[in-house]
């Protein structure tokens, strides 16, 4: 049988394993899968090195589905395949046609998107938020050339999707590094969900922008077997786009019509819709409706990235490595400058170390990692959610990415964020700048619902025990430099909040930290002051003010999520069951953890003191802390209120 032949047989074959199991399920985008049907064919069958027996081996050519609504059509292939599905090797099982029917059930690991971390190994992210699976594969694709592994990476992209501007700083970030194992597909069907996609967005338009970036383009016909595998089979020096001109619902004209985005055939349909494959299939001289699978070509086997059994390197010892030994001895060191001596301590000991930086290195610190491993620094450039698609790529690989930017750029990647907390990621998140306190560039360049944000994704279990993201936010350079530590031994994503000022020092070099943690600074029995970050330095201020009234107040340092709010409610009862909760971002952070975990006891009583108003520049932080209602003498004022 001819390759032609067989790709048609199999595109009918599972064509109508892709109409059984929408309509089985009630949902799903059958003529989306029908539309990329003949790619994945050509992929998964014969261009392809791979094993359907172990798809966690790193070493395979990889498939990132951006269009991630598509997947039934990888689904009926996998399952034709016989591909392995589960959580781990342990407990893996095949994957049969049978199975196809639990599309979208709850315990099926067949989602209604692409998602890894529910037991469909095959891929590496999950998508379906679209637009982002471009930048999955950069990272992959960059994780290939550290590893010295030949491993290709196909990318199916919506034509719809390819307006999404990540798209378009994966593909600038692509030809930037030559990154000629990457192959996108544009799926041109000229269906969108509401409506036909603009012009802007057509194939001879998508062409065009391909050759624009610096790739090699070629526009074929998406049903044409030859066609497809002759392009994907080339060898090439530089990133290859594929034009393919399809049609939503390939071989079945009741499902080709615009407003059939979403649906599934009804179940009175279903055997016409079927019939509908088979006459396609019988125009196209097919006769075998049911061809045996080739034999795919295997993949060499992945070297695994292990983790290295090293203790964290002493405070001073990573200072002297990082040139920041003198500020230490001065007894004042920026958070965001210890976490770049904690990310060079890191990445000596941890080759899996990977540091992504967008263009602010030099303010984030990131290139006191850049300087000593270059190799293993990957400028990112003004571009936040390409960087933290292409990290959750690299995580795929093996490797430990510590993503960094201000905090109020990565604001810009939170939806990229969620997606690889639900392919969980084991991604590491920095923010610096974060607060107020940055003051002279103004609220443009401060965030202040980064702690809400994260805080909200420390409170879920995400399916291993485990929170969705932890979160940590040190007041000091010794706390900074512990939590990073935390960060790279903590399997899941993680987000640390750094600040610009310079502060003093307030633990000892060998202050243990965790996850979750607190520290009291000292005891009182007037009111507990609780804060995190740079606010400890200024509620440290309000408590030595307090002090000269005769009020002693104890002073908690909450700089971890999810937090341990027991040991803070327990120190409270020694002041009356008062609390002050003090941080310079919007409501939603700190304040609020400790409020709810007060509810549930029915005793403690919680103010808090956070940012109320929209901040603007101003000279110095003094200045804008005392603007905001901020400043210590805030503090104590709200304090004496509180006491009376």
């Amino acid at each position: 049988m001819s390759f032609r032949d067989f790709a048609h047989s199999k595109a009918i074959q599972l064509g109508k394993e892709v109409i059984r199991m929408t309509t089985a399920s009630g949902s799903g985008h059958p003529s989306s899968a029908l539309s990329i049907m003949h790619a994945v064919v050509t992929l998964m069958y014969d261009v392809m090195r791979w094993d359907p027996a172990d798809p966690w081996n790193t070493a395979s050519d990889r498939l990132v589905l951006s269009e991630g609504h598509a997947v039934p059509a990888v689904y009926a292939a996998y399952a034709d395949l016989g591909g392995v599905v589960g959580k781990s090797p342990a407990t893996s099982r095949r994957l049969t046609l049978a199975d196809l029917a639990s599309l979208r059930d709850a315990d099926s690991p067949l989602d209604g998107h692409p998602n890894p971390a529910e037991g469909f190994p095959f891929f590496d992210a999950a998508t379906g938020s679209l637009g982002q699976g471009l930048s999955v594969g950069a990272g992959l694709a960059i994780a290939s050339r550290l590893q010295k592994v030949d491993r290709r990476v196909y990318v199916l992209i919506g034509d719809g999707e390819s307006r999404e501007g990540q798209i378009w700083e994966a593909m600038d970030m692509i030809a930037e590094r030559g990154l000629h194992e990457v192959c996108a597909i544009f799926n041109c069907n000229g269906q969108g969900q509401a409506d036909y996609v603009s012009p802007q967005q057509s194939a001879e338009r998508l062409a065009e922008k391909s050759a624009a970036f610096g790739w090699k383009v070629v526009t074929v016909d998406g049903h044409d077997p030859d066609a497809l595998k002759r392009i994907l089979t080339e060898r090439r020096d530089r990133p290859l786009a594929v034009v393919a001109k399809t049609e939503k619902g390939w071989g079945c004209a009741a499902l080709k019509d615009k407003s059939n985005h979403g649906k599934p055939v009804t179940a009175k349909d279903l055997d016409a819709a079927v019939a509908l494959l088979d006459e396609t299939a019988a125009r196209l001289g097919i006769k075998d409706r049911s061809p045996p699978a080739p034999t795919i070509a295997k993949p060499a086997a992945a070297k695994p990235m292990l983790r290295p059994e090293s203790r964290p390197m002493e405070f001073a010892a990573a200072m002297k490595l990082a040139g920041l030994d003198g500020a230490v001895a001065k007894g004042a060191l920026a958070t965001r400058r210890a976490y770049g001596a904690a990310l060079l301590a890191i990445g000596e000991s941890d080759p899996r170390v990977v540091a992504l930086d967008g263009d602010v290195s030099n303010s984030t610190f990131a290139d006191i990692f850049a300087k000593k491993h270059p190799d293993r620094f990957i400028e990112c450039k003004i571009a936040e959610q390409n960087m933290v698609s292409a990290a959750a790529g690299m995580a795929a690989a093996g490797f430990v990415p510590f993503v960094s930017s201000f905090a109020k750029f990565i604001s810009r990647a939170y939806d990229q964020i969620e997606m690889a907390q639900i392919t969980r990621a084991n991604i590491k998140l920095t923010g610096s700048h974060a607060g107020i306190t940055l003051a002279a560039d103004g609220p443009s360049q401060m965030s202040l619902h980064d702690v809400a944000y994260f805080r909200s994704a420390s409170e879920a279990d995400d399916g291993r025990g485990r929170p969705v993201c932890v979160s940590f936010h040190p007041a000091d350079a010794v706390a900074a430099y512990h939590c990073t530590w935390l960060m790279a031994a903590h399997e899941g994503m993680c987000y640390m909040r750094t600040h610009r000022p310079d502060v003093a020092l307030l633990y000892a070099p060998d202050t243990r930290f965790e996850i979750g943690g607190s520290h009291v600074l000292q005891e009182g029995d007037a009111l507990t002051l609780v804060s995190a970050g740079y606010m400890v330095h200024e509620s440290k201020r309000a408590a030595e003010m307090l002090a000269k009234d005769g009020i002693r107040c104890t002073l908690i340092d909450a700089y971890s999520f999810p937090l341990k709010t027991d040991s803070i409610l327990s120190a409270a009862k020694k002041t009356g069951d008062r609390i002050l909760v003090v941080e310079d971002n919007y409501i939603g952070g700190l304040a609020s953890a400790i409020a709810e975990a007060a509810a549930r006891h029915g005793m403690t009583r919680v103010e808090s003191m956070t940012c109320r108003k929209m901040p603007k520049s101003a000279r110095t932080t003094d200045e804008i802390l005392s603007y905001c209602g901020l400043s210590a003498e805030d503090i104590a004022q709200c304090a004496h209120e509180k006491i009376k």
